[in-house]
């Protein structure tokens, strides 16, 4: 029988808000393809540019690498050379089994990639489809900016501090504390010491999913950065 059980409320009505690319799905090495692709068209520098690029909207990293370029008719062709690539995305190990776990009106995604696109993935790989998503069309600022931690929260009626962020990238870390939330960070593909804002760290998605629907059923973990070195 499977360890992890359905999250129960606990008379506090909490909500966990996802990033989806790097968390929900393991994208990061086709989106690296694709942005290095966009970058030799552009004449870019393909390594600084995919440095810019983890936790912020597509139309934010093109106008801090390509300021003489038109964002908007960039962030076209981006999607043109995504769109080839999509049929490679696959959910990250553990996403099905923690999204089944948390009712799905206490759970949102929050990311800086486009809904339609989220939708389509989560259909094609049988994901639970989500109630909300807050993407990067859907807000005047990106991360790392707390403003679509807050429109989700807004949405879903529960207060900031009831909200745990699940991210990957230190934009993102940065917009969930700036939130007031908790926030909990896997660092697949960061290195732990980038995501050092947030209160709890874990080297996956699989291996947060207890951490994670026990903090949704409303049991208060201890905060990693405060304890012992040897005990993390």
């Amino acid at each position: 029988m499977s360890p992890i059980h359905r999250a129960r409320s606990s008379g506090v009505h909490r909500a966990v808000l996802f990033d989806v690319d790097g968390v929900l799905l393991d994208s990061m090495t086709t989106y690296q393809r694709v942005w290095h692709e966009w970058a030799g068209l552009c004449n870019l520098d393909p390594t600084s540019v995919w440095a810019m690029t983890p936790g912020r909207r597509p139309s934010d990293t093109i106008r801090a690498v390509a300021p003489h370029l038109d964002a908007e008719a960039e962030c076209r062709r981006l999607a043109l050379l995504l769109d080839a690539e999509l049929e490679q995305l696959v959910a990250m190990p553990g996403a099905q089994v923690l999204l089944q776990a948390v009712p799905r009106h206490r759970w949102a995604l929050v990311t800086s990639n486009t809904e339609a696109v989220v939708r389509s993935c989560f259909k094609r790989l049988g994901l639970p489809s989500p109630g909300l998503v807050i993407d990067g069309a859907a807000v005047a600022e990106g991360k790392p900016h707390p403003e679509g931690f807050l429109a989700a929260s807004e949405h879903l009626g529960v207060q900031p501090a009831n909200c745990l962020v699940v991210e990957d990238a230190p934009s993102g870390v940065a917009a969930g504390r700036a939130a007031g939330m908790t926030v909990y960070a896997i660092h697949s593909n960061c290195l732990a010491g980038q995501l050092g804002g947030a209160h709890r760290l874990f080297p996956s998605l699989a291996a947060a999913t207890l951490a994670v629907v026990a903090w949704a059923g409303g049991q208060d973990i201890p905060d990693d950065r405060s304890a012992p070195q040897n005990a993390r």
